[in-house]
């Protein structure tokens, strides 16, 4: 009786882990954005990127369009999803000098604040250390160390702050941080200078926000920069008005001049003789 061989055991499906541990040039992405429902591959794909680039390198969408195949029109969209949810803000910061330049922020967990300082445990309780020799000087207690000061509002954005810090009242999801505050108040300064009336800013920040927000800042930062109206347009001139009319001291005709005397006709002949 021939014998019965044994079925190979099939193979399991799916994705297998060939992992390597890496300790130099890696950056750690969470799995919040890698496995994100509602990103598109191209804005997660994008978002990585972003995240492992050094700080000042130039990441509009001409310098992505130059470096990835994918068109300009695929970054840009990719952008705004990432600024929709809170991953990626485009603001335009007001240097001292008055002029604008573009700033871009990319945030690996949105919605977290990156100045928090790591929750340790408590350190492990030591023996008290032995008490100095009585002959040795006790050394001075040291100074508290105080924080520095936050840097000051300028003046022309303090109406601005004042906007962005009431937006809470008319929506509470808007409740940003005194930071936050400062970093985007220059955007609203520059709707103001452009004519836009503050209850139109304010009604164009509250309006239709999306279920689950998770960063208010990223959201109010998109739509200042993405919605920023044109500057208001010169008004033209208005024309000068006519000179008033004189009657000429001569034939006593009316005629117009910034001052009474002879009309051009008498000017130019010669008064006849009586």
């Amino acid at each position: 009786m021939a014998s019965s061989k044994r079925s190979a055991r099939p193979r399991a499906s799916g994705l297998i882990h060939r992992n390597v541990r890496h300790t130099t040039r890696y950056v750690v992405v969470g799995n919040h954005l890698a496995q994100h429902r509602e990103l598109s591959l191209i804005a997660i794909g994008l978002s990585v990127h972003l995240q492992s680039l050094p700080a000042g390198a130039p990441v509009n969408v001409k310098a992505l369009a130059a470096r990835f195949p994918e068109s300009e029109l695929k970054i840009a969209s990719a952008m705004r999803e990432l600024e929709r949810y809170g991953y990626l803000s485009r603001t335009r910061e007001r240097l001292p000098d008055g002029r604008f330049v573009p700033r871009t922020i990319s945030y690996n967990r949105p919605g977290a604040d990156p100045d928090a300082a790591p929750v340790t445990p408590p350190p492990t309780p030591q023996p008290p250390p032995p008490p100095p020799p009585q002959d040795a000087p006790s050394s001075p207690p040291e100074r508290p160390v105080r924080e520095a000061p936050p840097t000051p509002l300028a003046e022309p954005d303090r109406p601005a702050a004042d906007l962005l810090a009431g937006l809470r009242a008319y929506e509470p999801r808007l409740l940003l941080s005194e930071r936050d505050v400062r970093r985007l108040a220059p955007g609203v300064t520059a709707w103001l200078e452009r004519g836009a009336d503050p209850d139109v800013v304010r009604r164009t920040l509250c309006a239709d926000l999306p279920g689950g927000l998770i960063s208010p800042a990223g959201l109010i930062a998109h739509r200042l920069s993405a919605l920023l109206p044109p500057p208001l347009p010169t008004a033209p001139r208005a024309p000068a008005p006519p000179d008033p009319l004189q009657n000429c001291d001569d034939c006593d005709r009316a005629f117009r001049s910034p001052a009474s005397g002879r009309c051009g006709d008498c000017r130019a002949s010669p008064r006849e003789a009586a």
